[in-house]
């Protein structure tokens, strides 16, 4: 095991990373932006290195300035959290050529499922559905695109190999529109990722967001840890996580996560992972996969009881897998609500000092965040700074919990997306279970639209 971690992130995960490490005996050195002196988990860590200013590009996303930090300090292994450089495969190659441990899977994987195309055939070799579309990036040729876009049905939606989070796609109705979205597709993903490179899929009019957890080691050996339903969305990205996906036969489950544990089997995978698919009319189709752990890793942890965030560190390690697929038992029901440092209903990013914070607490309640009573929330990063999680027997018991936590939950100071959970904790639709990933976006709507009535 290794004795020192260096934690390449910031925010909440930095701070469960650290946990982590403590637990098993492992020292940490968080590295941080100028901005985040005064952050939590630098003050718990072992030591601190400051790598920059306030910009992420001259900190977070400054590769030299982490490489040096991690010799300085003597550190044996990287964790790279979430965001920034958590996928980047030249930052995981260039960790593994200094001498350092990455805490994630070979540059040469995160590269095989960083491109959508690649992965997708990888999925497809192995036998994972995937959303009937084009063979790979389309050609040239206008007269084939339209081909293939006849062959697989309007709507069909244009997407970059190369993208991620919602960018870099665009859906197409008509064939009139067909060749114009493609190119202009093709600019926007050469200008955003370097790579022009676009596919062509279905388009899922009313699809829901379900995605597989895996864990596998160097080893050979791979499990899958159920299911999370991420479908309550704004804008692609997720507000509400929970576990298991409500309303999907367990059998249906059973056999895609099974599928997916012999994908990482086939590919060599390493250390923790996500299969995302869209999931309509009782089928599932793989979408892309993400390369590390995911802010909504606490569900799962709580329906299996298995560490996600140690597992990653202990397979770095070289260890094996201490279980196996028979060895999961999956128990009662898990939600995550994400806490943004924002307007709850314009969403404008809200950063400043919390005056006042209070955390709820209670039976099945975990609270996973780096602030504290007088902390100042910086402009420059992402507005989450918190994830409130809400574990029962049943998700009726979860549901209910979550609302309680939720209204005991104090921020003063600054204004945060309390509000909204509060009002989806109450929704019928939500209560119901199974929403698409379009319902929240439709639901904001229609309330825009009774405002301006």
């Amino acid at each position: 095991m290794f004795e020192k971690i260096l934690i390449a992130n910031r925010g909440e995960i930095a701070l469960r990373v650290l946990r982590a490490c403590r637990e098993l005996g492992i020292r940490t050195v968080a590295v941080h932006s100028v901005a985040d002196t005064e952050a939590k988990y630098v003050k718990l860590a072992d030591e601190s290195v400051c790598i920059g200013p306030a910009a992420s590009a001259q900190s977070y996303l400054n590769v030299p300035a982490i490489i040096s930090a991690a010799e300085v300090t003597d550190a044996e292994a990287i964790h790279p959290g979430y965001g920034f450089l958590s996928e980047n495969a030249d930052f995981a190659e260039r960790v593994e050529q200094s001498g350092f441990a990455f805490i994630g899977p070979r540059a040469e994987t995160i590269r095989l499922m960083g491109d959508k195309v690649s992965a997708k055939d990888a999925m497809k070799a192995a036998g994972v559905p995937c959303v009937p579309g084009s063979d790979g990036a389309l050609p040239d040729d206008p007269k084939e695109i339209v081909k293939i876009a006849r062959a697989v049905g309007y709507p069909v939606i244009i997407k970059a190999a190369g993208g991620g989070g919602g960018r870099g796609m665009r859906v197409v109705h008509t064939e009139a529109a067909l060749l114009n979205a493609v190119q202009t597709t093709r600019a926007e993903a050469q200008a955003a990722f370097g790579n022009p490179v676009v596919y062509m899929e279905k388009f899922l009019e009313n699809p829901r967001h379900v995605e597989i957890q895996v864990l596998a080691d160097e080893h050979g050996n791979a499990v899958y840890l159920g299911e999370r339903d991420c479908s309550m969305q704004r804008r692609h990205q997720k507000v509400i996580e929970e576990a298991p996906a409500p309303g999907i036969d367990r059998k249906a489950i059973a056999k895609v996560g099974e599928r997916c544990a012999e994908a990482c089997r086939k590919i060599g995978y390493r250390g923790a992972g996500t299969f995302e698919f869209l999931y309509e009319k009782g089928e599932f189709f793989f979408i892309e996969m993400n390369t590390r752990v995911q802010v909504e890793h606490p569900v799962t942890e709580l329906i299996t009881g298995i560490d996600i965030v140690q597992a990653q560190i202990r397979i770095a390690a070289n260890e094996k897998l201490w279980f196996g697929q028979k060895d999961i038992v999956f128990r009662g029901h898990a939600v995550e609500c994400r806490i943004n440092a924002e307007d709850p209903f314009k969403f404008t990013p809200c950063p400043g000092k919390i005056t006042n914070w209070h955390t709820p607490g209670g039976p099945g309640i975990r609270v996973d965040s780096h602030v504290y009573n007088g902390y100042t929330i910086p402009q420059h990063y992402d507005s989450m700074i918190g994830k409130l999680i809400a574990y029962g027997d049943t998700r009726e018991q979860a549901i209910r919990r979550m609302r309680i936590a939720l209204s005991e939950m104090v921020v003063e100071g600054i204004k945060t997306n309390v509000p909204l959970h509060q009002e989806l904790m109450l929704d019928a639709r939500f209560i119901e279970g199974g929403t698409s990933i379009h319902y929240l976006e439709h639901k904001l709507a229609d309330r825009n639209e009774v405002k301006k009535s």
